[in-house]
Protein backbone atom coordinates (compact mmCIF):
# COMPACT_ATOMS: atom_id res chain seq x y z
CA UNK A 1 0.00 0.00 0.00
CA UNK A 2 1.40 3.43 -1.04
CA UNK A 3 1.84 5.92 1.53
CA UNK A 4 -1.10 8.17 -0.35
CA UNK A 5 -3.35 5.14 -0.24
CA UNK A 6 -2.62 4.64 3.70
CA UNK A 7 -4.02 8.57 3.99
CA UNK A 8 -6.88 8.21 2.36
CA UNK A 9 -8.44 5.18 3.69
CA UNK A 10 -7.01 6.06 7.30
CA UNK A 11 -10.17 6.85 9.57
CA UNK A 12 -9.96 7.77 13.27
CA UNK A 13 -13.52 7.96 13.10
CA UNK A 14 -15.93 5.50 14.76
CA UNK A 15 -19.29 4.94 15.33
CA UNK A 16 -21.12 3.26 18.83
CA UNK A 17 -24.40 1.83 19.16
CA UNK A 18 -25.59 0.79 22.36
CA UNK A 19 -22.00 0.54 23.35
CA UNK A 20 -20.19 -0.79 20.56
CA UNK A 21 -17.82 1.06 18.92
CA UNK A 22 -17.18 0.15 15.24
CA UNK A 23 -14.70 1.61 13.31
CA UNK A 24 -16.16 4.19 10.14
CA UNK A 25 -14.42 3.07 6.71
CA UNK A 26 -14.45 5.86 4.42
CA UNK A 27 -15.83 3.56 1.63
CA UNK A 28 -19.20 3.55 3.99
CA UNK A 29 -18.46 0.43 5.66
CA UNK A 30 -18.88 -0.66 9.76
CA UNK A 31 -16.25 -2.73 11.23
CA UNK A 32 -16.32 -4.31 14.83
CA UNK A 33 -13.29 -5.03 15.70
CA UNK A 34 -13.35 -7.26 18.52
CA UNK A 35 -15.87 -9.48 16.44
CA UNK A 36 -14.24 -8.98 13.28
CA UNK A 37 -17.35 -8.15 11.39
CA UNK A 38 -17.99 -5.83 8.70
CA UNK A 39 -20.98 -4.27 7.54
CA UNK A 40 -22.56 -2.80 4.11
CA UNK A 41 -25.57 -1.88 3.08
CA UNK A 42 -27.66 -1.14 -0.12
CA UNK A 43 -24.72 -2.65 -2.67
CA UNK A 44 -27.48 -2.41 -5.51
CA UNK A 45 -25.61 -4.70 -7.72
CA UNK A 46 -26.36 -4.76 -11.11
CA UNK A 47 -28.51 -1.66 -10.87
CA UNK A 48 -27.01 -0.25 -14.43
CA UNK A 49 -28.59 -3.43 -16.46
CA UNK A 50 -32.05 -3.19 -14.79
CA UNK A 51 -32.00 0.09 -15.95
CA UNK A 52 -30.95 -1.43 -19.24
CA UNK A 53 -34.28 -3.26 -19.41
CA UNK A 54 -36.11 -0.22 -19.27
CA UNK A 55 -33.64 1.15 -22.04
CA UNK A 56 -32.52 3.45 -19.74
CA UNK A 57 -29.08 3.26 -20.47
CA UNK A 58 -26.41 3.88 -17.77
CA UNK A 59 -22.13 2.30 -18.43
CA UNK A 60 -22.63 -1.22 -17.22
CA UNK A 61 -19.50 -0.88 -14.74
CA UNK A 62 -21.57 -0.64 -11.21
CA UNK A 63 -21.05 -3.82 -9.86
CA UNK A 64 -17.58 -3.84 -10.90
CA UNK A 65 -16.80 -0.84 -9.66
CA UNK A 66 -18.88 -1.79 -6.49
CA UNK A 67 -17.17 -5.17 -5.88
CA UNK A 68 -13.89 -3.48 -6.36
CA UNK A 69 -14.73 -1.18 -3.71
CA UNK A 70 -15.73 -4.14 -1.29
CA UNK A 71 -12.71 -6.17 -1.91
CA UNK A 72 -10.64 -3.46 -0.72
CA UNK A 73 -12.87 -2.72 2.20
CA UNK A 74 -12.32 -6.28 3.05
CA UNK A 75 -8.89 -6.22 2.71
CA UNK A 76 -8.53 -3.92 4.86
CA UNK A 77 -10.09 -5.55 7.98
CA UNK A 78 -9.88 -8.81 6.81
CA UNK A 79 -13.43 -9.70 8.49
CA UNK A 80 -14.29 -13.56 9.84
CA UNK A 81 -18.12 -12.32 9.11
CA UNK A 82 -19.74 -9.68 6.52
CA UNK A 83 -23.42 -8.47 6.99
CA UNK A 84 -24.51 -6.50 3.60
CA UNK A 85 -28.12 -5.13 5.39
CA UNK A 86 -30.27 -5.63 1.99
CA UNK A 87 -30.58 -4.30 -1.45
CA UNK A 88 -27.38 -6.04 -2.18
CA UNK A 89 -29.00 -6.83 -6.15
CA UNK A 90 -31.01 -4.35 -7.30
CA UNK A 91 -33.81 -6.29 -8.50
CA UNK A 92 -35.25 -9.90 -8.28
CA UNK A 93 -32.83 -11.20 -10.90
CA UNK A 94 -29.80 -9.16 -10.89
CA UNK A 95 -27.92 -12.15 -9.16
CA UNK A 96 -28.51 -13.60 -12.86
CA UNK A 97 -27.24 -10.95 -14.94
CA UNK A 98 -24.19 -10.90 -13.26
CA UNK A 99 -21.13 -11.47 -15.14
CA UNK A 100 -18.95 -14.25 -14.60
CA UNK A 101 -16.28 -12.05 -13.55
CA UNK A 102 -18.25 -10.16 -11.27
CA UNK A 103 -19.43 -14.06 -9.73
CA UNK A 104 -15.99 -14.99 -9.36
CA UNK A 105 -15.07 -11.80 -7.67
CA UNK A 106 -17.96 -12.29 -5.43
CA UNK A 107 -17.53 -15.95 -4.70
CA UNK A 108 -13.67 -15.16 -4.18
CA UNK A 109 -14.78 -12.52 -1.61
CA UNK A 110 -17.49 -15.02 0.51
CA UNK A 111 -14.16 -17.72 0.39
CA UNK A 112 -13.12 -18.70 3.80
CA UNK A 113 -15.93 -16.10 6.18
CA UNK A 114 -19.54 -16.00 6.99
CA UNK A 115 -21.34 -14.38 4.72
CA UNK A 116 -24.86 -12.79 5.43
CA UNK A 117 -27.51 -11.14 3.32
CA UNK A 118 -30.29 -9.31 5.07
CA UNK A 119 -33.20 -9.34 2.69
CA UNK A 120 -34.24 -5.45 0.91
CA UNK A 121 -37.40 -4.54 -0.12
CA UNK A 122 -35.34 -5.10 -3.62
CA UNK A 123 -34.30 -8.03 -3.28
CA UNK A 124 -37.03 -9.71 -0.62
CA UNK A 125 -36.62 -13.13 -2.11
CA UNK A 126 -32.69 -14.20 -2.38
CA UNK A 127 -31.35 -17.68 -4.04
CA UNK A 128 -29.42 -19.76 -1.77
CA UNK A 129 -27.70 -19.86 -5.22
CA UNK A 130 -25.64 -16.87 -4.58
CA UNK A 131 -23.62 -18.62 -1.42
CA UNK A 132 -23.76 -17.15 2.35
CA UNK A 133 -26.72 -17.28 4.66
CA UNK A 134 -30.16 -15.10 4.11
CA UNK A 135 -31.91 -13.84 6.91
CA UNK A 136 -34.40 -11.33 7.74
CA UNK A 137 -32.57 -9.63 10.15
CA UNK A 138 -29.65 -10.87 12.53
CA UNK A 139 -29.13 -10.05 16.43
CA UNK A 140 -26.05 -10.01 17.52
CA UNK A 141 -25.70 -8.89 21.74
CA UNK A 142 -27.56 -5.65 21.92
CA UNK A 143 -28.10 -4.93 18.39
CA UNK A 144 -30.22 -6.31 15.50
CA UNK A 145 -28.70 -5.78 11.80
CA UNK A 146 -31.81 -4.96 9.27
CA UNK A 147 -32.98 -3.47 5.94
CA UNK A 148 -35.59 -1.18 7.20
CA UNK A 149 -34.98 1.16 10.01
CA UNK A 150 -37.55 1.18 12.89
CA UNK A 151 -35.98 3.51 15.17
CA UNK A 152 -35.45 0.81 17.87
CA UNK A 153 -32.64 0.71 19.77
CA UNK A 154 -29.69 -1.54 18.97
CA UNK A 155 -30.43 -0.98 15.51
CA UNK A 156 -28.45 -0.72 12.93
CA UNK A 157 -30.05 -0.75 9.20
CA UNK A 158 -30.02 0.95 5.53
CA UNK A 159 -32.10 1.27 3.03
CA UNK A 160 -32.55 5.12 3.25
CA UNK A 161 -28.91 5.87 1.64
CA UNK A 162 -28.55 9.04 4.27
CA UNK A 163 -26.13 12.16 2.79
CA UNK A 164 -25.57 15.62 4.12
CA UNK A 165 -24.75 19.13 2.54
CA UNK A 166 -22.48 21.25 4.98
CA UNK A 167 -21.48 24.83 4.29
CA UNK A 168 -18.13 26.67 4.99
CA UNK A 169 -16.84 29.69 3.57
CA UNK A 170 -19.02 29.82 1.20
CA UNK A 171 -18.69 26.23 -0.28
CA UNK A 172 -21.04 23.63 0.02
CA UNK A 173 -20.52 20.29 0.03
CA UNK A 174 -22.87 17.06 -0.44
CA UNK A 175 -21.68 13.59 0.67
CA UNK A 176 -23.24 10.02 2.02
CA UNK A 177 -22.87 9.93 5.61
CA UNK A 178 -23.58 7.61 8.39
CA UNK A 179 -26.65 9.09 10.74
CA UNK A 180 -26.33 7.79 14.18
CA UNK A 181 -27.68 9.40 18.06
CA UNK A 182 -25.35 6.38 19.73
CA UNK A 183 -28.45 4.06 20.49
CA UNK A 184 -29.52 3.21 16.72
CA UNK A 185 -27.48 4.07 13.19
CA UNK A 186 -28.55 4.18 9.48
CA UNK A 187 -25.75 3.47 7.22
CA UNK A 188 -25.03 4.90 3.69
CA UNK A 189 -25.58 3.14 0.54
CA UNK A 190 -22.30 1.31 -0.96
CA UNK A 191 -23.29 1.22 -4.17
CA UNK A 192 -21.77 3.02 -7.18
CA UNK A 193 -25.06 3.77 -8.72
CA UNK A 194 -27.18 4.66 -5.20
CA UNK A 195 -28.29 8.58 -4.88
CA UNK A 196 -29.06 9.39 -1.15
CA UNK A 197 -31.98 11.19 0.91
CA UNK A 198 -31.18 14.23 3.05
CA UNK A 199 -30.53 13.47 6.97
CA UNK A 200 -33.16 16.64 7.23
CA UNK A 201 -35.81 14.92 5.42
CA UNK A 202 -38.62 13.91 7.99
CA UNK A 203 -37.99 9.95 7.24
CA UNK A 204 -35.19 10.95 9.68
CA UNK A 205 -36.98 12.65 12.07
CA UNK A 206 -39.29 9.62 12.96
CA UNK A 207 -36.43 7.58 13.52
CA UNK A 208 -34.10 9.55 15.36
CA UNK A 209 -37.20 11.41 17.07
CA UNK A 210 -35.01 14.68 17.57
CA UNK A 211 -32.70 16.47 15.04
CA UNK A 212 -29.30 15.66 18.41
CA UNK A 213 -27.57 13.27 15.94
CA UNK A 214 -24.46 13.02 14.28
CA UNK A 215 -23.93 13.11 10.67
CA UNK A 216 -20.22 11.19 9.97
CA UNK A 217 -19.27 12.39 6.88
CA UNK A 218 -17.62 10.42 3.76
CA UNK A 219 -15.19 13.15 3.27
CA UNK A 220 -12.33 12.75 0.49
CA UNK A 221 -9.51 11.67 3.02
CA UNK A 222 -11.39 11.08 6.90
CA UNK A 223 -14.72 10.74 7.82
CA UNK A 224 -16.15 14.04 9.56
CA UNK A 225 -18.30 14.06 12.31
CA UNK A 226 -20.75 17.07 12.51
CA UNK A 227 -23.97 17.25 14.27
CA UNK A 228 -26.94 17.14 11.85
CA UNK A 229 -28.82 20.27 12.52
CA UNK A 230 -25.79 22.02 11.12
CA UNK A 231 -26.20 20.34 8.22
CA UNK A 232 -28.31 21.70 5.71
Amino acid sequence: MTNESAVRYSSSEHVTVSGITFIADLAGALFWTEERLLVVSDLHLEKGSSFATRRVLLPPYDTAATLAKLCAVIARHDPRTVIALGDSFHDRDAHQRLDAADRATLNELQARRDWIWIAGNHDPALPHEIGGTVADQVRMGPLTFRHEPTGAQGEIAGHLHPKARVSNRGRSVERRCFASDGQRAVMPAFGAYTGGLSIRDEAFKAIFQTSAFIAHLLGDRQVHRIAASRCS
